[in-house]
C-alpha cells in the first residue's frame, strides 16, 4: 500500500511540473550525426553562460511556462520521431531531466544539446548527449565541467565550436590529451561568419584528426532565422 501511495504522489508531482519554454518548432536537424533528419526542437529558456558567439541570446529570458503534458502534446502534433531538447542551457531547469525521460518513454529518439558546464550524470541513458565543450574563444572555457566526460557513452557526442586557429589548437590538444575520440564521436564546427569553413577543414586534414567536420545546415538553408 505504501508503495502505491508513493507512486501516485510521484505521478501527481510530475503532473504539476512545468518548464519555461522559448519555442517548440519542427525543422531539419542542422548539426551532429543526426544532421538532415526531421526533428522537433524544444528550446528551453535561460542560460548561465554568455558565449561570445551565441546565436540564441533571445532564449536567455522570457518564454512561456508549460506543463510537461502540454509540451509533449505540442511535440506530438508535429509527427516527427526525433526530438532535440536545447536552449539556452536546458539543464539549468531541473525538470528538463523529467521532460527527457517522458519523451524517451513516449518512444522518441531524444538528443540533448548542453554546454557541458552543468552536470549530465542525471540525464536518462536513452538520451544522446551532445556536449558542447567551450573553447577559449567563447569566453567561457573556464566553465567546462570536465567530470562530465565520465558520463559519456558511444551514443553521445562531443562538439567544439572553433573561433580561430588558437581555438583549433586548444581543441586539438583536448582531443589528444583526453583521448576524446575513444569516448564518443567528436565534432569540429567553425563559428558561422567568423572562421572560414574551408580553413578549418584544411587544418583537420593536415593534422589527420579523428573528428567529424560539420557546418550548421539550418543556417545554410535559412540563415539566422529563429525557430528554424
Amino acid at each position: 500500500m505504501t508503495v502505491i501511495v508513493a507512486d501516485r504522489a510521484a505521478e501527481s508531482a510530475e503532473g504539476l511540473a512545468t518548464l519555461r519554454v522559448t519555442e517548440i518548432f519542427h525543422s531539419l536537424q542542422g548539426e551532429t550525426s543526426r544532421v538532415g533528419l526531421p526533428t522537433v526542437f524544444v528550446r528551453l529558456t535561460g542560460c548561465p553562460l554568455r558565449c561570445g558567439y551565441c546565436d540564441t541570446a533571445y532564449a536567455f529570458h522570457g518564454g512561456e511556462s508549460l506543463a510537461l503534458d502540454d509540451i509533449l502534446g505540442r511535440v506530438a502534433g508535429h509527427g516527427a520521431k526525433c526530438v532535440t531538447v536545447t536552449g539556452g542551457e536546458p539543464l539549468a531547469q531541473k525538470h528538463a531531466l523529467l521532460l527527457m525521460r517522458r519523451l524517451a518513454d513516449a518512444g522518441y529518439s531524444v538528443s540533448l544539446e548542453t554546454s557541458g558546464a552543468l552536470d549530465v550524470s542525471g540525464v536518462d541513458p536513452r538520451v544522446s548527449k551532445i556536449l558542447d565543450l567551450k573553447s577559449p574563444g567563447s569566453g567561457e572555457s573556464a566553465r567546462n565541467l570536465w567530470s562530465n566526460l565520465e558520463h559519456l557513452t558511444p551514443h553521445d557526442e562531443i562538439k567544439f565550436v572553433i573561433c580561430d586557429e588558437a581555438d583549433y589548437e586548444w581543441a586539438r590538444e583536448q582531443l589528444h590529451s583526453r583521448r576524446l575520440d575513444s569516448l564518443c564521436p567528436v565534432l569540429f564546427s567553425p563559428v558561422h561568419g567568423r572562421l572560414e569553413p574551408r580553413q578549418l577543414a584544411e587544418w583537420i586534414l593536415r593534422d589527420g584528426l579523428p573528428v567529424r567536420f560539420q557546418l550548421q545546415l539550418h543556417k545554410l538553408l535559412w540563415g539566422e532565422t529563429p525557430g528554424r
